[in-house]
């Protein structure tokens, strides 16, 4: 409180350290009504999402995102309560992650070479949104006085290349797996029908039998197994339809299993079980890059985008609900940009005219 010159007669030391007492028991009687520890603050934050109904997938992404900023504040001994979060933690847990944080720290699977210092801009500013979320929330409901994330800005994207399979490459990896066996068989057919329609991995995984129509040539994506939350309904081709009709088939007969993609114990398959075996085709194909789900449908939808041009239509594929999605992770590749620029550059037409004057 600014008192003004005018106004100092009327005040005597001891009001002015009464006034400073009444602000500072405001204070203390402000703070104690917030929750301290962050657990308790997290439940509630969760326990509203259920309520909202976000897929779970997100939940989950929000419980792997606060472990992880958790253990950033655990192993820098600091207590797990609202106090430790300020501004100038938070700046300090992404510098953090960009410039410390060891990739795949003590993967079993993952090489050595993996394993580098420091998290991609896009991992860093993944692992803030759902903490930016919680805490826009809990400042909402008033639970806390102030959200420490107020002003911390994302961590600049610089855009670099973004790599595709050719189709050699393609062709190499789904000789990969082996037909004969139950397990390759099945991988196979996940393989093919990623490259059909680029569905995500999650949804490939949440496909049940009944999700099929064999009739009319489709399957169907329900909402609640969708990232976007909507449902969709995509077209698959004769040969992926023929795959799996007799994947089908064969595990009808082992198990009374509602989803079409099975573990050889007859359990639903799960994202990270394919991405295991993904990688490991990769190897065995000689593919010396990096092979994962989403590449796969990034290569499908670039070669589509090519043969067809209508990002409307691959849009509706995809299931994004912004166009601008597309264009984000949809792009041209090198190989077919150099061909339309051999076809229509204008030197033809300036080289076409010359060799016609230098004929006559």
């Amino acid at each position: 409180m600014i008192i003004h010159e005018e106004d100092q007669r009327r005040y005597t030391l001891d009001d002015v350290f009464e006034l400073l007492k009444r602000v500072e028991n405001d204070y203390e009687r402000n703070n104690k009504c917030q929750i301290e520890l962050l657990d308790d603050l997290f439940d509630i934050f969760y326990r509203a999402k259920i309520a909202e109904g976000i897929a779970e997938r997100t939940l989950e992404t929000y419980r792997e995102n606060y472990r992880f900023f958790c253990g950033y504040l655990k192993s820098n001994d600091f207590e797990l309560k609202l106090k430790s979060v300020t501004p100038s933690v938070i700046r300090n847990y992404i510098t953090w992650m960009l410039k410390s944080k060891r990739k795949w720290n003590g993967h079993s699977h993952k090489p050595e070479k993996y394993q580098t210092e420091g998290l991609s801009p896009v991992t860093v500013n993944m692992r803030l949104k759902g903490l930016r979320t919680m805490f826009r929330f809990l400042h909402a409901e008033k639970l806390i006085n102030s959200n420490p994330f107020a002003n911390i800005k994302n961590v600049k994207e610089t855009e670099g290349d973004i790599n595709i399979l050719s189709v050699n490459q393609l062709k190499k990896l789904i000789r990969a797996p082996d037909r004969t066996t139950y397990s390759g068989y099945r991988d196979f057919s996940m393989l093919i029908l990623q490259i059909d329609t680029f569905c995500r991995v999650g949804e490939i995984v949440s496909l049940k039998k009944k999700d099929i129509d064999f009739e009319r040539g489709i399957i169907r994506l329900r909402s609640t197994m969708t990232k976007s939350r909507r449902s969709r309904v995509l077209p698959i081709s004769e040969y992926t339809m023929k795959l799996l009709r007799k994947l089908i088939d064969y595990t009808s007969k082992k198990t009374n299993s509602e989803y079409v993609f099975l573990t050889v114990y007859g359990e639903k398959m799960r994202t990270n079980h394919f991405r295991s075996r993904l990688k490991k085709y990769a190897e065995a194909a000689g593919l010396d890059m990096r092979i994962y789900p989403y590449l796969l449908r990034h290569t499908g939808a670039t070669m589509f985008l090519e043969a067809n041009h209508n990002t409307r239509l691959l849009q509706l594929l995809l299931g994004h609900v912004d166009p601008r999605q597309v264009l984000r992770y949809t792009h041209l590749s090198s190989a077919y940009i150099k061909s339309e620029h051999e076809k229509h550059s204008p030197l033809n037409q300036v080289v076409k005219c010359e060799n016609r004057e230098n004929n006559k």
